[in-house]
């Protein structure tokens, strides 16, 4: 096989330690290795890229593995090629499990170009990712402990839920701290609400009354308490998100013209993908990265189960709820499309295909600067006339109508 790096390296990561492997090329092309073993801590991260600087390496081959591969590549970053690999794809032969027949076989692959490089982010991206990503978490929190407490009402056999749409509004929070403290009657507990609910005195009276033992008080006091902190943990994210995506506002509104695009999905795309789309070879490179495309499951001439791989869940997360969200929207390209294909494929598998054209969409976007150009709800119709016209007339036929086709005047 044909030599693309003289001189290299590959890392078998872990939490405390570090393996490297210096693969050289020697007299006749031979390969000379040499392997050391170093700390996780900074200093000995420090020490590691010394010696690889020494040694004259050019490129570095690491694995991803969990977290531990950041730090080891935030230390080498700026000084050399490197290659994050997925661990799946450079599985060595079993039974020569090593932590030193790794970073030697990583070496191997590294030195003959047969690792595929995987898709790390600039460090700004890399930052924004974190953050969004820890957003994600605290928001997951918040809607925990909401879903807790409502579940802690419903079990005492308060069904404020079954009236009020948001438990959770001014008013809901006024009844649910009046039944923490217990001492208003369901009916001046009803009195507390505002606006249109209002309207509903007679039945919040009702969904109220209902006697709260000593620890169904102290369970929704404390989740309370704990949705409240994560409501301003979310602020003070939001406003530190705020400051980091200042350069990347132009994208955001790019995004955002994509119809069931909101403003938290947008900051999540550019997080994960990054606003520089040469990192990508194509479209179906990027979808196919991000889990979005059917997979390739075939022997002896046989298609076996085509299902998505798992790929990037962030993203895929992202994209399926703004593809459900814009397949509400009527008289769009993609609510049309959304519907059709659903009638075939069932709700869920249209929501990922419709993700797929939002991301092959996007993928344009960013590359040439432009917003998003709805095709309309006619252009299935436009695309093939004939075929639309041939199914109308099945369905006519099978209601029992007779249908003659004629061409109308221009």
């Amino acid at each position: 096989m044909e030599v693309i790096a003289a001189c290299c390296a590959g890392l078998d990561v872990h939490q405390a330690s570090v393996v490297a492997c210096v693969n050289k090329s020697g007299r006749g092309g031979r390969s000379h290795k040499e392997v050391r073993s170093f700390g996780a801590m900074r200093d000995d991260l420090i020490a590691l890229r010394d010696w690889l600087k020494q040694e004259g390496v050019t490129l570095v081959a690491m694995e991803s593995t969990g977290v531990y591969w950041k730090p080891v590549y935030d230390a080498l970053e700026d000084h050399f090629e490197l290659i994050v690999a997925n661990t799946r794809h450079i599985k060595n032969v079993p039974g020569r499990k090593t932590d030193v027949k790794d970073c030697e076989w990583e070496s191997d692959l590294a030195r003959h170009g047969l690792i595929r490089p995987g898709f790390v982010p600039p460090r700004p991206i890399r930052d924004l990712r974190e953050l969004n990503r820890f957003r994600r978490k605290v928001a997951q929190v918040q809607t925990g402990e909401r879903n807790r407490l409502i579940k802690v009402l419903e079990t005492a056999g308060i069904k404020l839920a079954g009236v009020a749409s948001d438990v959770f509004g001014v008013s809901g929070r006024a009844m649910i701290r009046a039944l923490i403290e217990g001492e208003d009657s369901p009916e001046a507990m009803a009195g507390l609400a505002r606006g249109k609910l209002r309207g509903k005195h007679p039945d919040l009276a009702r969904a109220l009354d209902a006697p709260l033992r000593p620890h169904q008080r102290f369970m929704p006091r404390t989740q309370l308490a704990r949705i409240e902190q994560a409501e301003a943990d979310l602020q003070r994210i939001d406003a530190e998100l705020s400051e980091m995506l200042a350069p990347y506002d132009h994208y955001i509104g790019l995004l955002m013209s994509i119809p069931g695009v909101d403003r938290i999905n947008a900051i999540t795309i550019i997080a994960e993908i990054g606003v520089d789309m040469s990192r990508f070879q194509s479209p179906a490179h990027l979808a196919s990265w991000a889990g979005l495309c059917p997979g390739n499951n075939e022997s002896a001439g046989k298609k076996r189960s085509g299902k998505s791989r798992k790929g990037n869940v962030f993203l895929k997360t992202a994209l399926v709820t703004a593809a459900i969200t814009g397949s509400r929207r009527g008289g769009t390209y993609l609510a049309e499309k959304f519907r059709r294909m659903a009638a075939r494929l069932g709700r869920m598998r249209a929501a990922v295909a419709i993700a797929h054209k939002i991301l092959v969409s996007i993928w344009h976007m960013l590359r040439d600067g432009t917003f998003y150009k709805d095709l309309g709800a006619g252009y299935l119709d436009r695309l093939d006339r004939t075929r639309t016209a041939k199914h109308l007339v099945r369905r006519l036929a099978g209601m029992g109508f007779e249908v003659q086709l004629t061409e109308k005047a221009a």
